[in-house]
């Protein structure tokens, strides 16, 4: 299983660096159109990594189903529906990273309450949306198949999700302000 989820994390860890590391950065210098055409690109190559991740999800998914034909017909279509509301969410987290960046340097309370509960939804709205689709899996192909579908989705998704948390700097706290860490 292990072989399975090969490449999907170093994507998502790309796909991190790219979005916040240079979202963050600020260059006081550099033109409005200068930055302009660095934000459209920026978009352009995480768009891009993006469609490289699912596509790799994919890949995994149908190797750790093994569906026959008949199963894949019934499968496929639920699997690109659940992908295609993922990546709406995923819309939403995205904006959510790029605010903390953004903020980074100067968070405020408000600031920070917001990109937190807009985590926490996120993650809320993910699970249902797990939850939905293992039903529709379920009512295709029976609970064990739906179960395995929900074991290597969770698993790909706590993946990525560590490699988003592991290059995100922790916010700074009081200690900034007063110098200790």
């Amino acid at each position: 299983m292990k072989r399975l989820f090969k490449g999907v994390g170093l994507a998502a860890t790309v796909l991190l660096v790219c979005s916040s590391g240079a979202i963050a950065q600020s260059t006081p210098a550099a033109s409005s159109a200068s930055a302009d055409t660095s934000k459209q690109n920026l978009a352009q190559e995480i768009k891009m990594l993006r469609k490289d991740v699912r596509a790799e999800k994919s890949r995994i998914m149908g190797e750790a189903m093994g569906l026959d034909a008949e199963q894949a017909k019934k499968f496929w279509p639920i699997y690109k529906d659940y992908d295609k509301q993922l990546t709406k969410l995923n819309d939403v987290r995205l904006g959510n990273i790029t605010a903390y960046a953004q903020n980074y340097n100067n968070m405020s309370e408000n600031k920070a309450d917001e990109i937190v509960n807009g985590a926490i939804s996120y993650h809320k709205k993910r699970i249902d949306l797990l939850g939905n689709t293992y039903d529709k899996v379920r009512a295709a192909l029976g609970a064990p198949l739906a179960a395995r579908f929900v074991q290597v989705e969770s698993q790909l998704l706590n993946l990525i999700d560590l490699q988003i948390a592991s290059n995100l700097p922790l916010i700074w706290g009081p200690e900034k302000s007063t110098g200790k860490q």
